[in-house]
């Protein structure tokens, strides 16, 4: 069955920077929508950012200082996280939506890989 698997979260100070990524596989990927979601303890998950075969969009708390981008010969999206802060702590989660449903309907879902910023 399809999988998303992602990768690079750890602890950082805040002002910071990491790079999260998150592998497709068993799907095409090029035909996928890939958004990056996050859930702070207590809180529910939100939208993080999006991208289509080249659109993007954000969510205004991070806008200015992630940046989403995607590798199709990799089958891969990434999230590149700059400027962390403290409130950026959460579980980030990976998902995929099938190109041209709008609104997206994610339908597959990574594991999550935890980010904690410290301030």
């Amino acid at each position: 069955q399809v999988q998303l698997v992602e990768s690079g979260g750890g602890l950082v100070q805040a002002g910071g920077s990491l790079r999260l990524s998150c592998g497709g596989f068993r799907l095409t990927f090029s035909n996928y929508r890939m958004g990056w979601f996050r859930q702070a303890p207590g809180k529910e998950r939100m939208f993080v950012a999006e991208i289509g075969w080249s659109s993007t969009s954000y969510a205004d708390s991070v806008k200015g200082r992630f940046t989403i981008s995607r590798d199709n010969a990799k089958n891969t999206v990434y999230l590149q996280m700059s400027n962390l802060k403290a409130d950026d702590t959460a579980v980030y989660y990976c998902a995929a939506s099938p190109m041209g449903r709008l609104p997206p309907q994610y339908d597959y879902w990574g594991q999550g890989t935890q980010v904690t910023v410290s301030s």
